[in-house]
C-alpha cells in the first residue's frame, strides 16, 4: 500500500508558475526503484499523463508542456517536484500523482491548478 500526498496547488495567472509536490510512503529504497508520474484531467476531458520521471532520473513530458514544466525527485525525501512555468488558461485540471507496484497503480487525492486573469 501506498500513499500519496500532493501539494501546491492553487490559482495563477497566465505567465505565472506554481510548483507542484508529491510524498509517498513508500520506503525508501521502493521509492527509489519507483517511476513517478503526474497526470491531469481537465473539466469533460480524459486524464492524461503530463511527466514521468524514471528510477535514474530519466523524464518524459507530454508535448503539450516540453520546455516549460520540469519534473524532479529527491529520493532522500521521498517527493517528485513539477516545477510548472509559463502556465496558460489549458493547464487548468487537477493534477494527479501516480505510482505502480507491481500491477497496483497508486492514486493521490489530487490538486487544483487554476489558470486565469
Amino acid at each position: 500500500q501506498v500513499q500519496l500526498v500532493e501539494s501546491g496547488g492553487g490559482l495563477v495567472q497566465p505567465g505565472g508558475s506554481l510548483r507542484l509536490s508529491c510524498v509517498a510512503s513508500s520506503g525508501r529504497i521502493v521509492f527509489r526503484l519507483s517511476t513517478m508520474g503526474w497526470y491531469r484531467q481537465a473539466p469533460g476531458k480524459q486524464r492524461e499523463l503530463v511527466a514521468r520521471i524514471m528510477p535514474g532520473g530519466t523524464t518524459n513530458y507530454a508535448d503539450s508542456v516540453k520546455g516549460r514544466f520540469t519534473l524532479s525527485r529527491d529520493n532522500a525525501k521521498n517527493t517528485v517536484y513539477l516545477q510548472m512555468n509559463t502556465l496558460k488558461p489549458e493547464d487548468t485540471a487537477v493534477y494527479y500523482c501516480n505510482t505502480a507496484l507491481g500491477t497496483l497503480d497508486y492514486w493521490g487525492q489530487g490538486t487544483q491548478v487554476t489558470v486565469s486573469s
